[in-house]
């Protein structure tokens, strides 16, 4: 397991976005980079900037996954048939992690990561504490009977400011949730643009 340092909202400064679509983000109050230096004009970004960027932030969205791991994603991107990078993004929204954060059971997916890590979580009747169990289309997902009324839970079913995605069937009164397919990047709710292709180009080069 790897932890994550740096504040939170750190890569919404230096992406000059707000990545997660949170109300506090700073990106809200100042869309300029972090530092003295970051009211300054920039210059065109190389390809490989371009590149290098598309993939931070698109690791960064992801919470505390390492480059060891994402490098791991990409390789089994390219090997399955199709599109790579919409086979990258099946694969990150295929994480537990992920599918517990967009069925709303906690609020962020730095959250969703630290409550599967603890435990409260059931696929298919079995406990999995593993953040990066690749979850497959019919899945039951399940947040623990004891852990249902945990105020963290409470708080994010009801949560107005983003919805559950159409490929994942939720039932907030039981607590289950369920993959019905694995999304392409057009169904995926990122708050902001996501370049997958140019992720593939930044490793293939």
């Amino acid at each position: 397991m790897s932890k994550r340092i740096q504040a939170k909202h750190k890569l919404d400064r230096r992406m000059g976005q707000n990545i997660w679509g949170r109300p506090k983000s700073p990106v809200n109050r100042r869309e300029y980079g972090p530092g003295q230096h970051g009211q300054r004009r920039k210059g065109k970004m190389s390809d490989f900037g371009t590149q290098l960027r598309a993939k931070q932030k698109l690791k960064g969205y992801y919470g505390n996954i390492t480059e060891k791991q994402f490098r791991r994603y990409y390789a089994e991107a390219i090997r399955l048939r199709g599109d790579s990078g919409e086979n990258l993004i099946g694969l990150l929204e295929r994480r537990l992690d992920a599918v517990v954060y967009r069925a709303k059971f906690v609020a962020t997916p730095f959250a969703a990561r630290q409550f599967v890590n603890h435990g409260h979580i059931k696929v298919n009747g079995r406990r999995v504490n593993i953040p990066s169990f690749l979850v497959k289309p019919g899945d039951v997902i399940e947040v623990k009977e004891a852990s249902r009324q945990l105020e963290i839970v409470v708080v994010a079913s009801q949560l107005a400011e983003r919805d559950v995605p159409d490929y994942i069937e939720v039932d907030h009164q039981k607590m289950t949730a369920r993959v019905t397919r694995v999304p392409g990047l057009g169904e995926v709710p990122y708050a902001v643009q996501m370049e997958p292709n140019l992720v593939i180009e930044f490793y293939s080069r």
